[in-house]
C-alpha cells in the first residue's frame, strides 16, 4: 500500500505558498512564534519540500539551507546543510509525514554534495530526530522562546 500523500520539492509559487501556510498553522498559530520570526530572508534561497494529499491538501513542509545561507546554522562548515522549519499539520501527525520530509531534505542535501545535515530541534522532538540518526551536541538554548538543541546527522 502506498502512502496517502506524496512529498516533493516545492518548485512553483503555489507550492511555496502551501509550505508557508503549513508553517503558519503550526508555528505561528499553534506554537505562538511571532510571524516576523517565522519567515526570514533564508526562505528565498532555501530548498523547500512539501507533503500533500492526493487532493492537494498540504500536510507538511521543511526546508534545507546550504552554502553561505547554512553557515550560521551549521557551524560555518560549507559541507553541512541546515534542516529547518519542519512542520506537519495536526491532522497529518502520526502518518509518517515528518520522517518522509526529513528524508527528502537529506536527499536534497546529498544531491548538492553535502556530507551532513544540522538542525535546531525543539527539545520535545529530540527523540524523533534521534530515531532518524541525528545526535545532539552543545547546550540547550532558547529560540523564539522555545527550548532547542542542535543536532547533526552524517549523510
Amino acid at each position: 500500500m502506498s502512502a496517502p500523500y506524496v512529498v516533493r520539492v516545492a518548485e512553483d509559487p503555489a507550492d511555496r505558498e502551501a509550505c508557508f501556510a503549513v508553517r503558519k498553522e503550526v508555528f505561528v498559530v499553534e506554537q505562538g512564534v511571532p510571524q516576523d520570526l517565522e519567515y526570514d530572508a533564508y526562505d528565498a534561497a532555501a530548498v523547500h519540500v512539501l507533503a500533500v494529499r492526493e487532493d492537494g491538501t498540504p500536510l507538511g513542509t521543511g526546508r534545507l539551507l546550504y552554502g553561505e545561507a547554512a553557515a550560521p546554522k551549521a557551524g560555518a562548515d560549507p559541507s553541512v546543510g541546515a534542516l529547518g522549519r519542519l512542520a506537519v499539520a495536526r491532522e497529518a501527525r502520526g502518518l509518517g509525514v515528518g520522517v518522509a520530509l526529513v528524508r527528502a531534505i537529506e536527499d536534497a542535501a546529498r544531491a548538492r554534495g553535502l556530507t551532513a545535515v544540522d538542525l535546531h530541534a525543539q527539545t520535545h522532538a529530540l527523540g524523533f530526530y534521534e530515531r532518524l540518526g541525528y545526535a545532539a551536541y552543545g547546550p540547550e538554548y532558547p529560540e523564539a522562546g522555545i527550548p532547542h538543541q542542535a543536532m547533526r546527522r552524517a549523510l
